[in-house]
């Protein structure tokens, strides 16, 4: 959806929370992953009345536990959920983030990075992907009448026990504990999330020809163990996400990485890329790295064997803020 002018004025207050206890994420924002994942992107018609949109959403736990009796679930068909609105919509029914997350258009030697449009976007989890499916059905159902302008629903799974397409272990610098986790993903004072999605679509034929040396040169990994190599250049993607070639190069930044294989062979295959961060910045420095803005001049050899074709940010509000949206 292009930038348009909403119903409603802009709230100049921030959207704090103030409580005792820490704020709440949303389930979707540091929970271990499932074998399934829906990644639901919305558009909205200019004309939709975001407020009634922000309240349909505000309700997201209900639709979960429709498809999902919270009395019968178990961690095999359990459903973990978050909601994220995009920066021009939140604006409209919250007010201002504590940071601003707009997504620039990137372009560098090896591709583009297109900044695409977005009002609200779901990203649920579960073992079963037809309880995925049922709960796009539930919350499409509830969106006001003719609100939606176009969406794109795309159902994840897990391949070759965590790998991505290209045969890489995928996510391996997520932290392994919770806590630390919860670190990386969570703005302290609100509970919310800054959060990348792009749509990366694989070049099957180069990965399934190419060398294995070649691929992981580019990658800066091993891909049979996902073992650092110890030497590797300056345009490898490892190198690029931490900031130098050098051996366990210590990263400034982290995320929290929910990323999925999807497609199919006879259409479009690849990797649905989503990263959860306490702040914006930290996307910032990753992806300014990939298309050679990040000082050095160099860009990311990944992109040799994927095309980025879509990418935005989200802000997942904190579970107070979601209430204040009733």
């Amino acid at each position: 959806m292009k930038q348009e002018v909403w119903l409603y004025p802009q709230i100049a207050a921030y959207n704090t929370v103030s409580a005792a206890a820490p704020p709440q994420a949303q389930p979707s924002v540091y929970s271990q992953g499932k074998d399934h994942a829906v990644y639901m992107w919305i558009n909205l018609k200019p004309s939709t009345n975001a407020r009634e949109v922000a309240r349909v959403m505000s309700k997201l736990q209900k639709y979960v536990d429709e498809v999902c009796d919270p009395s019968l679930k178990d961690e095999d068909d359990e459903v973990l959920a978050g909601v994220g609105f995009g920066p021009n919509f939140y604006a409209q029914v919250a007010g201002k983030t504590k940071e601003t997350y707009v997504y620039p258009h990137r372009k560098g030697p090896l591709g583009e990075m297109p900044s695409s449009a977005g009002d609200v976007f779901v990203h649920a989890k579960c073992n079963q992907v037809s309880k995925l499916f049922e709960l796009a059905q539930v919350i499409l159902k509830n969106l006001p009448k003719e609100s939606v302008a176009n969406y794109e629903d795309i159902y994840s799974f897990v391949y070759r026990n965590g790998r991505d397409l290209s045969g890489f272990i995928d996510g391996t610098e997520n932290a392994a504990d919770e806590d630390d986790r919860r670190e990386v993903a969570v703005e302290k004072a609100t509970g919310g999330s800054y959060v990348i999605t792009q749509k990366w679509l694989h070049d099957l034929n180069t990965i399934n020809t190419e060398k294995d040396k070649t691929l992981e040169g580019w990658v800066g990994r091993t891909r049979a163990d996902s073992v650092e190599l110890p030497r590797k250049t300056i345009t490898s993607h490892v190198a690029r996400m931490t900031g130098g070639n050098g051996f366990n190069q210590p990263k400034p930044f982290q995320i929290v990485r929910q990323s999925m294989p999807f497609g199919t062979l006879g259409g479009d295959a690849g990797l649905f890329f989503i990263g959860y961060a306490a702040s914006p910045r930290n996307h910032e420095f990753m992806l300014d790295r990939m298309v050679g803005a990040g000082g050095d001049g160099h860009s990311d050899d990944i992109m040799r064997l994927t095309k980025n074709v879509k990418g935005t940010y989200w802000y997942f509000p904190g579970m107070a803020e979601l209430k204040q949206l009733e």
